[in-house]
């Protein structure tokens, strides 16, 4: 997942970039509000962590910008040292979907992202037909296709695809993986590393390049040509 933090205290840019990014993330991050929106503007981000406080342009207007002048719907996480019911009006006025009082606890910052770009992603959970490349997934009739012949697989295996191709060409993580299938009580045994030697199988076996990747230690994701690593 490719997330855009905007802030101003490197401490907390540092502490943000140590903790999310050995869990697969993607972090760009810019230190004033022009900055922030230059890179909003430019690329597609699954969400922003924005501070309220910045040097030129500060959260709010900038939140209000991506809502009105951009058309922007990325779900954004307001942070904050503010903590009235007031600052929180302002915040949400201006278009953002979550706030986050400092100090927080990185924990929660995750939890509250992931629920974010979950939610974000219903509409897109929900279409009938996803596709990534050669690769079509009916996701009502559990109908799998590459280059147009059939993928089989089991039903975790098409829960597992269906999160791969849900989050492509980005990371999804071993525990992300691991909550689709089992929810909050995966199984003890290293289940998830042969439902995935099952589905390398089926999707890769017969074709030219494998789009199934392993990023060691982090999870899995997948590509959509050979030069891609």
């Amino acid at each position: 997942m490719r997330i855009l933090i905007i802030e101003d205290n490197k401490d907390i840019v540092a502490n943000l970039f140590g903790f999310l990014e050995p869990k697969g993330y993607v972090l760009d991050t810019a230190a004033n509000g022009y900055g922030g929106l230059a890179l909003a503007t430019e690329h597609e981000y699954d969400a922003v962590v924005l501070d309220v406080m910045l040097p030129g342009l500060n959260g709010l207007e900038l939140c209000r910008k991506l809502r009105g002048e951009l058309g922007k719907s990325t779900p954004v996480l307001m942070l904050t040292a503010r903590d009235t019911l007031e600052d929180k009006v302002a915040g949400f006025e201006s278009g953002a979907d979550d706030y986050l009082v400092k100090p927080f606890s990185l924990v929660e910052l995750e939890i509250r992202l992931r629920a974010l770009i979950r939610r974000a992603r219903g509409v897109q959970a929900k279409a009938p037909v996803l596709q990534f490349g050669d690769l079509t997934f009916d996701t009502v009739n559990y109908e799998a296709r590459r280059a147009g012949r059939p993928v089989t697989l089991t039903r975790t295996g098409y829960t597992i695809l269906k999160s791969l191709m849900r989050d492509a060409p980005h990371i999804v993580t071993r525990d992300t993986l691991e909550h689709d299938v089992w929810g909050d009580e995966p199984p003890d045994s290293d289940a998830l590393r042969t439902h995935i030697h099952a589905l390398r199988q089926a999707l890769d076996k017969p074709y030219p390049f494998a789009m199934l990747r392993t990023i060691p230690g982090i999870g899995y994701k997948l590509v959509n040509s050979d030069d891609e690593s």
